[in-house]
């Protein structure tokens, strides 16, 4: 056992006795020492459980044979950051929870990890964590939460980023905003829609990091601590039989992860993150593969931000099961390893829809015919750009650039009006480096969809959306304005096309003859983590990590791969 460095022979007697100093016996630290990692905190409802949830788990881990050893990291919560300065650390947190875990978990010898998650950025962290840490480790979601009620309707946290659109527009008053504020969270876990924490728990169960089914379980379900008592018998298990977390990361259960987040029209920070897993893990999955497998597999689920319903509502239809159910028949999965020692294919056997379910449909009778994102290139993003395509059915937009450096100027612009149909709204400067941290853009798509303008403009940002945008949206804009990319050539204007059958971001403008003008701005911060961010991380089309060594970027014009046309033509 890794802890067998730590607390085996006459010179680790300093280190046992600080161990039973905690409450431990020779038993107990005889035991294979399995670290529970509690990313719980009392600032957001998504992690808010988590300290209670902690505690079944442990329990399964003791019932199993092992001894919890308890401790917690960081979390930066997207819906409180949101269109202010702090969501510049999301994106950051998810690197930091991912090396907090690895120092502990190193630091300690501990022989296995199960790691408690619940906002956006402690998801995919957690993955990045196992997949270094490169043993027996898995992952538990603390649950969506339960939708809120408002006139007798369904809301979710989306309803309240596009109220206040609504009510800058005039739409709604002010007590009907703050109605919408009151009803919108009733508890705990995490936004309910299929946004980027729903999104990623699943992913993370077609990895294989999680037990399937586990995450689909409401934060207040009642079966909840049964699926923690669960969780603590299977990372056991996975001790005995030498299973590794990161031998669970391959490039079949990669296309896997991302088949489900586009058959269920994901977020779009689902892309950002797998490819961040799989830089961790040493598998080679590149950008254009989430293009192909959106061609060619169709949104089968009815979800929010596009659809009609919620997580809660895809649980009780069948859950991830009954999704990847209805993907493998029609053979759009392959079977892989999971951490329960069963198959990927083995655990969603027998699998059956409840009754009159309306959540998610065969993929021979799907809601869209392609997938809910797509992989542009052009003149304004040579190394690759991300499209959203949930909530509308527009493949093609061109209207004149509406530039705004930063988030802040453009919502001010939206809140006052100024937006008008058929613009494309370019927010730049917001990337990885030049944000720093690639900030989400709820706050202005959601005003622009309160405002009633999400069928008739476009977004382009260097920065990134929330999982509960929806809209003509691009984002990951790469390379990114702050280092001497397209979009920082862009002048007010200038007219932006963009066709996804063509897989085609452009201007007709000379972007060239612009170029001698164009300064570099300084750095957004010169010391502390945000300066270490903008030195070390890498572009969004590799996933924007901060890992080693380095990511060379990708070369222009690679949406091109041959595969890619072969398979589309």
């Amino acid at each position: 056992m890794h802890s067998d460095r730590m607390k085996q022979g006459m010179h680790r007697a300093p280190a046992r006795a600080m161990l039973k100093a905690t409450g431990l016996s020779d038993e107990d630290i005889a035991r294979p020492l399995v670290a529970v990692v509690n990313t719980w905190s009392e600032v957001t409802p998504c992690n808010l459980h988590l300290r209670e949830l902690a505690v079944p788990l442990k329990d399964g881990i003791r019932a199993a044979g092992g001894t919890p050893i308890e401790f917690n990291t960081i979390l930066v919560t997207d819906g409180i950051a949101m269109g202010t300065d702090g969501m510049q650390a999301s994106l950051m947190s998810r690197e930091t929870i991912a090396d907090s875990i690895e120092l502990a978990v190193r630091g300690h010898c501990l022989d296995a990890v199960v790691v408690l998650v619940g906002c956006d950025k402690t998801l995919p962290a957690a993955a990045m964590a196992l997949a270094r840490l490169d043993r027996p480790g898995l992952v538990l979601y603390g649950g969506s939460i339960m939708p809120g009620r408002h006139h007798e309707l369904a809301i979710t946290i989306q309803d309240v980023f596009e109220a206040v659109g609504a009510c800058a527009a005039g739409r709604i008053d002010d007590q009907e905003l703050t109605d919408i504020e009151n009803a919108a969270c009733p508890g705990a876990g995490a936004c309910g829609g299929q946004f980027t924490a729903n999104t990623m728990a699943q992913a993370l169960t077609l990895l294989g990091l999680s037990p399937m089914g586990a995450n689909d379980v409401p934060a207040i379900h009642p079966g909840k601590p049964e699926q923690a008592r669960r969780c603590g018998r299977v990372i056991m298990d996975m001790i005995a039989r030498k299973a590794s977390a990161r031998g669970l990361i391959t490039t079949d259960s990669l296309r896997n992860a991302a088949t489900v987040v586009t058959a269920t029209a994901g977020s779009t920070n689902a892309i950002l993150h797998l490819l961040a897993i799989a830089r961790e893990a040493g598998q080679t999955f590149e950008i254009d593969e989430f293009d192909h497998i959106a061609r060619n597999t169709p949104v089968i689920t009815d979800l929010k931000p596009g659809g009609r319903y919620m997580a809660p509502d895809l649980f009780t239809a069948g859950g991830t099961a009954l999704v990847a159910s209805e993907l493998a028949a029609a053979g759009k999965l392959v079977d892989a390893a999971t951490c329960t020692g069963q198959s990927l294919f083995e655990s969603i056997d027998g699998v059956q829809p409840a009754p009159n379910q309306q959540v998610v449909r065969p993929v021979s009778d799907p809601f869209k015919p392609r997938g809910g994102f797509g992989i542009l290139y052009g003149n304004l993003a040579p190394e690759g750009c991300v499209i959203k395509l949930a909530g509308h059915g527009r493949l093609q937009h061109s209207g004149p650039a509406r530039v705004f450096d930063g988030e802040d100027a453009a919502f001010a612009a939206v809140q006052a009006g100024q937006i008008q149909p058929g613009d494309v709204v370019v927010i730049r400067y917001e990337g990885p480096r030049g944000g720093p941290g690639m900030r989400e853009m709820l706050a202005v798509t959601a005003a622009l969809v309160g405002q009633g303008l999400s069928d008739s403009v476009a977004l382009v940002t260097d920065g990134r959306f929330s999982g509960a945008t929806y809209g003509f949206m691009i984002g990951h804009v790469s390379p990114e304005a702050a280092d001497g990319g397209p979009l920082a050539l862009l002048a007010e204007g200038d007219r932006v096309t963009i066709d996804v059958d063509q897989r085609s971001l452009a201007t007709d403008a000379d972007l060239d003859s612009r170029r001698a003008a164009w300064t570099a701005p300084p750095p957004a911060a010169t010391q502390g983590v945000y300066a270490r961010y903008i030195a070390q991380v890498s572009s969004a089309s590799t996933g924007a990590t901060t890992a080693f060594p380095f990511a060379a970027p990708a070369p222009a014009g690679a949406g091109t791969d041959s595969r890619n046309t072969a398979a589309e033509s």
